[in-house]
């Protein structure tokens, strides 16, 4: 069965959106340098750690200037909802499902960032 092995995450405006998920997720946002200068320069690729490897999640992510119409929705994984929806129109971005409490998986949300991608954040159920 396939598995994601990353996601990517556009961006129009590369310093609002490494605020935007630095603030609201506490993630690492460097500068990639798995890339040749040029080409990283060019898209101005960055690395995210999201944190260590956990069972059954995955940290690598990439943020680079969005150069064609792309996007995707991924979930990441928090450890209080509230108090990351609390922050998420504060930090410019929109709430586009609200909390719902879903039975035997926990609680999910939808977001969307500064750069109009949108996500999920999820607190698995305690098993």
């Amino acid at each position: 069965m396939a598995n994601i092995g990353y996601f990517e995450i556009p961006a129009d405006n590369i310093d609002r959106a490494k605020h935007f998920y630095r603030s609201l997720l506490g993630w690492k946002i460097e500068p990639d340098t798995n890339l040749d200068p040029a080409s990283a320069a060019a898209l101005q690729d960055h690395a995210i750690s999201t944190g260590p490897a956990q069972d059954g999640t995955l940290n690598t992510v990439w943020m680079y200037k969005r150069h064609i119409d792309k996007g995707s929705k991924n979930f990441a994984l928090v450890e209080d909802i509230d108090a990351v929806l609390a922050n998420v129109e504060k930090l410019g971005g929109r709430i586009v499902m609200p909390r719902t409490d879903i039975q035997g998986v926990g609680p999910v949300a939808v977001i969307r960032d500064t750069e109009g991608n949108g996500f999920g954040i999820w607190k698995p159920a305690k098993k």
